[in-house]
């Protein structure tokens, strides 16, 4: 299957710029697998759509204000790094501009040299370096007092709020960019959730900027997915497992949650506690194992997060609902409007076009 099978048209003016108030008063596209019904709703409805006995997955990584601007020390040109991932207490995997001046050896400095950072070397795998912070006091301190939130490269309002970029459950800091489908909920809504009989269960994926980039091979099976860490407690699982036995449907959200429980299940759907580095790649012809639903926003052309939509809806389908949206004026990406899939399609053939 190709990349480009994967493309729709997506009218600029539908990118949202800035989030919904209150969050979960955005609009949300409600389809069903089964009889294809789509339905038009808001986000406070999501409380119709579960039922009880049913579990809520959610990813409880929080994003780190991972953008640095400061200068190339020795000559003053303006820099800038973006965090991608810790390696330890002193490197992380970042990517720099202007690259071209940021050789190994080169040395950035932010916050007038309250924080610095030296060039280690290339990650082949992002396209970008390793760098070496050298800073006195609390790494974590000094970040939040100099750092700027990561938005996406198509959002262009500055954000007034930062924690608007956070969902209400974030908790573990590790991310370089947020997992957007939380963004709707309210701890209200998730009271009423909870309050329905309905259980919430917390799971973590750090996120890579890689989920945002577009595909460049040609031929899907060709790409290279990128690396995050995960963790599914014993706890989560046992519950998980639990609720999966009793009839209760899993429903992820987020594609961040999707991958994290489909990397720990087995071929029987069995979930299973660990933690460490996922590349799972999910795509038409991939078999969703344990997952019965997710809540998702609406994704970039060509992306991977697009294709593991179609992999629950059907190429096809997922692009016939992408187009019902763009013609109902949904708001599109980080900031925008939401669906709910019920349900996942059987595999089918890889070479459907």
């Amino acid at each position: 299957m190709k990349t480009a099978d994967f493309d729709y048209n997506l009218p600029e003016e539908l990118i949202a710029q800035t989030p919904i108030e209150p969050r979960d008063h955005s609009r949300l596209l409600a389809v069903d697998t089964a009889t294809g019904d789509i339905r038009h709703l808001h986000f406070y409805d999501i409380i119709d759509l579960l039922n009880p006995g049913d579990a809520l997955v959610i990813n409880e990584t929080r994003v780190i204000p991972a953008r640095l601007l400061g200068v190339k020390e020795d000559t003053g040109v303006p820099v800038e790094v973006l965090l991608l991932r810790r390696q330890n207490a002193t490197d992380w995997e970042a990517l720099v501009r202007p690259g071209r001046r940021l050789k190994p050896g080169a040395v950035c400095a932010f916050g007038d040299g309250l924080l610095r950072c030296e060039i280690l070397g290339n990650v082949a795998d992002t396209g970008g370096r390793l760098v070496r912070f050298m800073y006195e006091g609390v790494f974590e301190t000094l970040l939040d007092r100099l750092g700027e939130m990561p938005l996406p490269p198509y959002i262009h309002e500055k954000l007034q709020d930062p924690e608007r970029y956070q969902t209400v459950y974030a908790k573990a800091e590790g991310s370089a960019a947020a997992p957007t489908a939380g963004l709707h909920f309210t701890p209200e809504l998730l009271q009423r959730v909870r309050d329905k009989g309905v259980t919430v269960v917390p799971v973590l994926l750090h996120v890579g900027l890689g989920t945002f980039r577009p595909v460049k091979a040609e031929d899907i099976g060709e790409h290279k997915m990128h690396s995050e860490w995960y963790q599914v407690t014993e706890a989560a699982a046992d519950t998980l497992n639990r609720i999966r036995a009793q009839g209760g449907r899993l429903i992820c959200v987020g594609t961040t949650s999707v991958r994290t429980i489909e990397t720990v299940a087995d071929e029987d759907g069995v979930i299973h506690a660990g933690s460490g580095d996922t590349a799972i790649f999910i795509h038409p012809g991939v078999r969703i194992k344990a997952v019965d639903g997710l809540i998702t926003n609406f994704h970039l052309p060509q992306s991977t997060l697009l294709m593991l939509v179609s992999a629950f809806l059907g190429r096809r389908e997922a692009l016939g609902i992408y187009e019902t949206a763009v013609r109902e004026r949904y708001r599109f990406f980080s900031f925008g409007d939401a669906m709910f899939i019920n349900g996942r399609r059987a595999p089918y053939d890889t070479q459907e076009t």
